[in-house]
């Protein structure tokens, strides 16, 4: 299983394209999974999620073998470099934990 992040993103929206074009089994996280699920393959699993949530990330990355982190916040200045790095961070030690490699 592929989870990829920032699916709704100009990248990840194409890689989302070619990840389903090759069969690959993928799972979305994503924080309104209802404008994704509409974009897409009925085979791609869309999650509820964020990554500043860790929550959300340790059971979206649950099974996954690899993992696509395409995502950047969109703030103001200060918060917006905060933001990303929380992110990353989370991102990180939960793909860490969850034995993605």
């Amino acid at each position: 299983m592929i989870l990829l992040t920032g699916a709704t993103g100009y990248v990840g929206g194409r890689l989302l394209r070619a990840l389903e074009h090759r069969g690959e089994p993928v799972r979305c996280l994503a924080r309104r999974p209802d404008a994704l699920r509409q974009k897409a393959a009925p085979t791609t699993e869309v999650v509820a999620g964020d990554v500043l949530d860790r929550a959300s990330l340790d059971e979206a990355l649950a099974g996954v073998g690899v993992a696509y982190y395409l995502v950047h916040s969109m703030g103001s200045a200060g918060s917006f470099e905060e933001a990303d790095r929380e992110a990353a961070t989370n991102f990180g030690q939960a793909a860490k934990a969850a034995g993605v490699g």
